[in-house]
């Protein structure tokens, strides 16, 4: 049903030569979908052409920021669904430059959604959240009855953004939901630097044979959803009119301890090595300790449930950066 949905029906995607809208891409294209991508290609952020090189002759791009309310009013006409992955996710530089972090991750986001309100009130919009606006979990696994209560600028930002969704969709009939999504990895992920989350950062070390540094004792627990599994979780909740107006936490298969996780890692590479040491101090400051979801809203709204586990899920992540490693770094 999923495929037959998107078959000839116009899509858009915010962030679209990042890392997750480029895998949505793909798979959008695989069904048929009428694609258009529109990204920024800020530098230092995961746009990269590179990632939509199996489609590039099958979808269309458009390089913008959609900041801009003339582009915006524009682009959204006619699109059936938008997926709103824009955004600013680096939580240090969020705190280093907190003007730049509230312009991506809420005037823009206004920007998106006063369009569609004023040139296309009937698209369907999914926005790309965040567990970071829980903070420190009072117990886990966490749910969605949660209280928000971000540690730093860019929780604050994205839960702010998140809220405009559900706003224009209650007040104003622009559906709208968003998905909080944990730690998502996997191919196409950018790995050129190591403040848009550790996972892509450990992946390269591994795959480099670098040491990989683990702050503290390795004990903290996360959990990881494969970008596959969340590319479907972005596709039911587009399909899916009981998503409209609701949040929804999209977590892995099982949690891990930080320790454990870089010791598959290390296992499945072949490569890399580990070695812990103290946490900084400006990270420690932000950090939230263990944490991992409760995704079982999701599972009963959509049917969704994460297929992948982390040992394939290395195992896929390894291979296809050892083919294209020279495109992912700071050289290409």
């Amino acid at each position: 049903m999923i495929a037959d949905f998107y078959r000839d029906r116009r899509v858009m995607i915010t962030g679209g030569l990042g890392f997750i809208g480029s895998n949505l891409a793909i798979r959008l294209v695989e069904l048929g979908a009428d694609v258009l991508l529109v990204d920024s290609l800020i530098p230092e952020a995961g746009g990269n052409f590179a990632n939509i090189e199996p489609v590039k002759t099958r979808l269309r791009v458009n390089v913008a920021d959609i900041r801009q309310a003339s582009t915006m009013n524009y682009l959204v006409q006619g699109q059936d669904v938008i997926f709103n992955l824009a955004g600013q996710v680096s939580h240090i530089d969020s705190m280093r430059d907190p003007h730049t972090d509230l312009e991506v991750n809420c005037r823009a986001q206004l920007t998106l959604l006063e369009a569609c309100r004023h040139h296309n009130p009937a698209a369907k919009v999914v926005f790309a959240g965040t567990r970071q606006v829980y903070g420190r979990p009072d117990a886990l696994p966490v749910t969605e009855q949660h209280l928000v209560r971000p540690t730093d600028v860019n929780g604050i930002n994205k839960a702010a953004g998140e809220y405009y969704h559900l706003v224009y969709n209650n007040v104003f009939r622009v559906r709208a939901c968003s998905l909080r999504l944990t730690n998502v990895y996997g191919p196409r992920q950018l790995i050129r630097h190591n403040r848009q989350g550790f996972i892509g950062w450990f992946i390269r070390l591994a795959i480099e044979n670098r040491e990989i540094e683990v702050f503290g004792d390795g004990s903290q627990v996360r959990d990881f959803v494969y970008v596959e599994d969340a590319v479907d979780a972005f596709l039911r909740a587009g399909y899916c009119g009981s998503c409209d107006g609701e949040v929804f936490n999209v977590g892995g298969l099982e949690p891990i301890t930080h320790r454990d996780l870089v010791e598959l890692l290390i296992d499945v590479a072949g490569t890399g090595r580990v070695r812990y040491v103290p946490w900084p101090d400006d990270k420690k400051r932000i950090d939230i300790g263990s944490f991992y979801s409760d995704s079982s809203k999701f599972t009963r709204t959509t049917g969704w449930h994460p297929s992948v586990d982390l040992r394939e899920g290395f195992r896929r992540t390894i291979e296809y950066y050892r083919a294209h490693l020279p495109q992912y770094l700071e050289a290409a």
